[in-house]
């Protein structure tokens, strides 16, 4: 029970100074470092399995900082640094504004941009198939969509939650959650996924979208935020009209390139792909080397910009997250989950609860869930009930969850491109990922059975 107190005062202590106004790096950064050495103080392993201690708990803490800086740096960081310049290269040469002024007319006729938000929001629950990354696929829309949504007339804050919300509800029956689920469930992986999981997904989804609808447009009234689609008398652009097509070509490249069609490749190949071949094209219409090495520089820029606004919270955020582990409050949270009452409903909502505060906690999906996912065959054996009762719920709140945190990479990389507060995109999620739980819950209790 200590365990717990320590994590949830720090997490409040956190939350406090971020929304005071503090940075959120420098906050993250010094919760997770607290945590780490009250960790040590403890007796408690402070690395993960992958990182090799080095014999003394102050230079451990040291190590998983530069544990996180080379991989989230490395792998996802540079994603997110590849992804950022391509969007500064595209607003440099002009195919956003592109993009608005064809998408201008025909958008004009629909009198709410609240409409056009849930069309795209629908576009991003799909590209979820593709992308299973929910970080990678919030700043590949980050990247992509979310210039287009705030010129069209959509709020920066509603914009950003779209990006920030599709993998919250599991859609994807090859992920590596879902397989872990299936077996949990004692069911092969296709009845699962499809038979069982899509339905209560699909319902889910369709819910968030008409919460995203008037939660969205609530906050944008309260708060007096008057947007308007941008005028299109006043895009000055040379660009030609082709150049519409750019924007989107790293959403066409993960589709193309995903193993079926063509060799699986890597978003960060994609996208340097996609650079690549901007700038061919605009050096065949100036045909200025020097024009063309300007508009990189752009682009590297736009790479600087994502490490130290992004990047670095995301190293911050993943500190934090280690002294929650660290400390012992999953492994307390998992004792609370064993002590609730032994009634069927009464187990599922209390997993699906404690599940979902490790992950707007932790800012994980994956970890609280695999956690967790080994109590259910245990469980459905001393309950005699469906094993697959009581997982799905959980793998849909795990997700759902990580999208309410503050400090899980998906929010931490859409607020730091969007250049907002972490804390304004999970307000703006809060609300539709609650209507998804609330609707989970009553699919699973229609859709699943209870008895074996």
């Amino acid at each position: 029970m200590i365990d717990l107190l320590i994590g949830v005062i720090v997490a409040i202590g956190v939350g406090r100074y971020i929304i005071k106004g503090y940075s959120a790096t420098g906050v993250l950064m010094t919760g997770g470092i607290l945590l780490l050495i009250i960790s040590a103080f403890l007796g408690k392993d402070i690395l993960p399995a992958k990182a090799a201690a080095t014999g003394w708990k102050a230079t451990d803490i040291l190590e998983y900082i530069k544990f996180l800086l080379m991989s989230r740096g490395g792998d996802l960081g540079m994603m997110i640094m590849v992804l950022c310049g391509f969007a500064s290269y595209m607003t440099h040469i002009g195919a956003n504004d592109v993009v608005v002024k064809i998408a201008s007319k025909p958008l004009r006729m629909i009198n709410s941009p609240y409409i056009l938000m849930i069309a795209a929001y629908i576009i991003a629950c799909l590209m979820s198939l593709a992308v299973s990354s929910a970080t990678g696929l919030g700043v590949l829309l980050m990247a992509t969509l979310f210039p287009i949504m705030v010129n069209v007339g959509i709020s920066r804050g509603a914009a950003a939650a779209i990006c920030a919300s599709p993998a919250a509800i599991i859609l994807a029956p090859t992920s590596g959650d879902v397989i872990l689920a299936a077996e949990a469930s004692k069911m092969p992986l296709i009845d699962f996924a499809f038979k069982t999981t899509l339905p209560i997904s699909i319902v889910a989804i369709i819910a968030m979208a008409i919460a995203h609808f008037f939660w969205q447009r609530f906050l944008d009234r309260r708060e007096h935020i008057e947007t308007e689609m941008l005028d299109v008398k006043d895009i000055t652009t040379n660009a030609p009209k082709f150049y519409a097509i750019l924007p989107f070509t790293p959403i066409i490249g993960v589709l193309v390139f995903d193993g079926k069609w063509a060799p699986e490749l890597h978003i960060v190949t994609i996208i340097v792909g996609c650079i690549i071949l901007t700038a061919l094209i605009e050096f065949v219409r100036s045909f200025s080397a020097k024009h063309v090495y300007g508009g990189l520089d752009v682009c590297y820029r736009g790479m600087a910009d994502a490490f130290a606004t992004v990047v670095m919270l995301l190293v911050a955020a993943g500190v934090f997250a280690q002294g929650l582990s660290t400390v012992g409050f999953i492994s307390g949270l998992i004792d609370m989950a064993q002590s609730f009452g032994s009634g069927a409903i009464v187990m599922m909502i209390a997993l699906v609860i404690i599940t979902m505060l490790a992950a707007m906690t932790t800012g994980s999906g994956n970890a609280p869930f695999y956690a967790f996912v080994e109590l259910i065959p245990r469980l459905a054996t001393q309950m005699n009930i469906n094993p697959a009762y009581l997982v799905i719920p959980m793998l849909q709140a795990s997700n759902l969850g990580r999208t309410m945190s503050p400090v899980s990479g998906v929010v931490v990389a859409v607020s730091g491109m969007a250049k907002i507060s972490p804390f304004e995109v999970v307000k703006r999620t809060s609300v539709p990922v609650l209507v998804g739980l609330v609707v989970v819950i009553i699919a699973t209790e229609i859709l699943v059975p209870i008895a074996l």
